[in-house]
């Protein structure tokens, strides 16, 4: 016996942890395996363990009471929906989980409306019951709301619910008077084989496979992910890959893998219904069908929601190109994006007139996490302004709209409402929470949110908490005005030193140390002005024989503000770039001449 789960939420609402008990009390590793020591075992990619959030859809697979149970561990973040997307098709069940004090979500509302329009059926988890200001009762509530709101027929409203505390590894099928009282999840397991459906199977019937997710390795290559629709695999099968255009390609089957804990294991034979990863198949791509030679027929194909936000990427052209990385020319950028796009779903690539590559995505988390990977790998590359996608509708151009929801301690609420307000967002609901802060719900366009999460911070002194979820596209609005002062630019080349960044520290905040070297152009702080302002920091206090009473008192410079990727990324405005390397994030200006720059900014002004 089989059955297919995913686990999907919101982000940080528990299902990797949820997935780490699963995988303990399953039995799956030895008590004296490293796994068992372990948290978040699911989420092994550098930047998960880092943000602490699961980027990658990755599967596992466990036994219980004799019956095999792949587990689809999904990202929770709505950036990475394409990687929620694509893996459902493998699933006939999925484990909902809602935190007990936040309850769903925008990214709940995304993940459940997913599964509900490919006919999973839901088991919801209760999880964090044990928070100090949850509200177990009216989360419940609000998730039957939710599901009213996007069942397509009555049997969606039939979902059963379960409290847990998956930090502790226990579940319950009712609400537990005592969370100190003895538990486990043996209530989730014995849920799964209750309530999800074993997957429709036809053992006898010709191979047939849709490649959900694609793996690689210096070993065997290429690895096809997907479940067995119909029939069986096996080593030496001959099939058909059946691309997206309809060209069939013979080929064949070399080895078949299935799953057993975190571990691939060889097989000869693989039945209808598992979940397998199969070599061989060296062209194989996402959405592909794999069938039976002798009977090549298609699958319908993933669909996937278009990208929102579009980025140029391009060699590093600054004057300290090539310095600190591996890989720096355009050719060898445009092979990795390329690679890239074999995997990574929601990703999309054009190529510009003057030469730079466009990289659409989901977003602004969704584009960062793949630069980041880029500078880890050693490459170096430039990239602008991240820019909203439109579309034409009968002759009429469409911008994409989102629902914000922002957590924020009471007294900033107003503060985050009024920006909100002044980038064109629309307050929906205001809602106060148990725990001292205030849920706000905005519709507001993608062009709004650019920039808008680290004015956020600043405003809530970093307690506020923002999501949004894609809601539609509808007619562009008026432009917003520019809300981000002007910078302070490096005027010289040359190293900068606690003179020169005590001038500009007068004039603004600075982003960089003394000691570190800038180039002319190289954007070196934030104006408190709207205007541009180039400052020499390079420039040495001038000595003289006169001694002032002040002259021996050290000058000591305010902490710069050390800006992350996405926070440089947030920053940029059109006529600006960040050079990104595996060292360094410097901004700049796109012409570092400050005449021709000048010269510029007028034919804009005149136009």
């Amino acid at each position: 016996m089989i059955r297919n789960v995913a686990i999907i939420a919101h982000v940080d609402h528990g299902k990797t942890t949820l997935v780490d008990g699963l995988l303990k009390q399953s039995k799956t590793f030895r008590d004296n395996e490293a796994e068992m020591g372990q948290t978040l075992i699911m989420d092994s990619n550098d930047q998960e363990r880092e943000r602490g959030i699961t980027i990658l859809a990755k599967n596992t697979a466990v036994e219980y009471n004799g019956v095999k149970i792949n587990i689809i561990d999904t990202p929770g973040h709505a950036d990475f929906g394409g990687e929620v997307e694509r893996t459902l098709n493998m699933a006939d069940g999925a484990i909902l989980v809602i935190d007990a004090q936040e309850g769903p979500m925008p990214q709940t509302k995304f993940v459940l409306k997913k599964a509900l329009e490919i006919g999973l059926k839901i088991i919801v988890v209760i999880n964090k019951i044990d928070k100090k200001n949850a509200r177990v009762d009216e989360v419940i509530e609000r998730t039957s709301d939710l599901f009213l709101d996007l069942a397509h027929h009555e049997s969606h409203l039939d979902f059963p619910t379960f409290y847990s505390i998956a930090k502790q590894g226990k579940a319950w099928s009712k609400m537990p008077e005592n969370f100190d009282e003895p538990a486990d999840l043996s209530d989730i397991f014995e849920a799964i084989i209750k309530y999800v459906p074993e997957p429709k199977s036809d053992p006898d019937g010709p191979f047939q496979m849709l490649v959900s997710a694609l793996d690689w390795d210096s070993y065997q290559g290429k690895y096809a992910i997907g479940k067995i629709s119909r029939g069986k695999a096996r080593q030496g099968l001959s099939v058909a890959l059946i691309c997206d255009n309809g060209v069939l390609e013979n080929t064949k089957i070399d080895k078949v893998f299935i799953s057993v804990g975190l571990k691939r294991v060889e097989d000869k034979e693989a039945r209808s219904g598992d979940i397998v990863a199969i070599t061989g198949i060296k062209n194989a791509g996402i959405g592909d069908t794999i069938a039976d030679a002798q009977n090549p027929e298609p699958l319908p194909r993933i669909k996937i929601e278009e990208p929102t936000l579009s980025m140029a990427v391009s060699a590093n052209t600054s004057p300290f190109a090539g310095r600190e990385g591996q890989f720096v020319t355009g050719r060898q950028i445009l092979e990795r994006i390329k690679k890239e796009l074999e995997t990574n779903v929601s990703l999309k690539l054009k190529i510009n007139d003057q030469g730079e590559y466009i990289l659409s995505g989901r977003g602004e988390l969704h584009l960062s996490v793949f630069i980041e990977n880029l500078r880890r790998e050693g490459f170096e590359l430039q990239i602008g302004k991240p820019e909203v996608i439109t579309k034409t509708v009968d002759g009429e151009v469409q911008e994409p709209v989102e629902e914000l929801t922002i957590d924020v301690e009471d007294n900033f609420a107003n503060n985050v409402i009024a920006e909100v307000i002044k980038r064109k967002g629309t307050l929906h609901s205001q809602m106060p929470l148990h725990d001292g802060s205030t849920r706000l719900v905005f519709e507001i366009t993608t062009r709004g949110l650019l920039g808008l999460r680290n004015q956020l911070l600043t405003l809530s002194r970093g307690t506020a908490v923002a999501s949004s979820l894609f809601l539609r596209f509808e007619k562009i609005g008026s432009a917003i005005a520019r809300l981000r002062n002007g910078v302070l630019i490096a005027a010289e080349d040359g190293k900068a030193v606690v003179y020169g960044l005590d001038i500009a520290q007068g004039r603004g905040i600075t982003f960089i140390e003394p000691q570190t070297q800038v180039y002319h152009g190289m954007i070196i702080g934030l104006n408190s002005k709207e205007s541009d302002i180039e400052i020499n920091v390079a420039k040495e206090k001038h000595l003289t024989n006169i001694r002032a009473s002040s002259s021996d008192i050290a000058t000591i410079l305010t902490k710069a503000t050390i800006l992350t990727l996405e926070q440089c990324i947030d920053f940029l405005e059109d006529d600006e770039l960040l050079e990104v390397t595996p060292k360094s994030l410097r901004l700049r200006k796109k012409i570092l001449d400050p005449t021709l720059r000048s010269r510029a900014r007028n034919r804009i002004s005149s136009n």
